[in-house]
């Protein structure tokens, strides 16, 4: 994918904006049909789950249609009468579609974030929403805003586990 012909290129970030109610476990990242980012640390003081930002991908990309689709895992995380939300697993799976042009620079943000309210079922909670800002130029200190931000967001699904180790 870095390998690109053609003057365009892509930077995609993710970004964890979750409440401490979850931890992330796995996350997959697949540009294209190429792997880009894969990783999966279910312990307790997971480093996935501690990194608020991940780049994902920054290069080279021809210009034109393409597919970012993710794969999200989560667990419940919570501690005291809270304790039984470690038993839950989230699985938030997304896609999304952009189209780049000639001599631009897009920057593409994917940020987890918690829709709803405290009303809201812990489970239809976890989403993921796309930032993109379309750049002048190739290079990674493009700084001419071309595009306001667009945004999307898709939901997840749950599945309950025992929570035992």
């Amino acid at each position: 994918m870095s390998g690109g012909v053609g003057g365009a290129r892509a930077e995609i970030t993710f970004k964890n904006d979750l409440s401490s109610a979850f931890r992330v476990t796995g996350a997959t990242f697949v540009l294209d049909g190429a792997v880009q980012y894969n990783k999966t640390d279910e312990s307790e003081n997971s480093a996935l789950a501690a990194q608020k930002e991940i780049p994902v991908f920054s290069g080279s990309i021809p210009p034109g249609d393409h597919t970012l689709q993710i794969v999200l895992r989560l667990r419940g995380h919570g501690y005291g009468v809270f304790s039984y939300l470690r038993g839950y697993k989230f699985q938030v799976p997304s896609s999304h579609t952009f189209t780049i042009t000639e001599g631009k620079t897009l920057k593409l943000d994917v940020v987890a974030w918690e829709k709803g309210d405290v009303t809201t079922a812990l489970e239809q909670r976890p989403s993921i929403r796309y930032v993109e800002n379309l750049l002048a130029g190739v290079t990674s200190e493009a700084s001419a805003p071309g595009v306001a931000p667009a945004k999307a967001a898709t939901g997840g699904s749950i599945s309950v586990g025992a929570g035992a180790k």
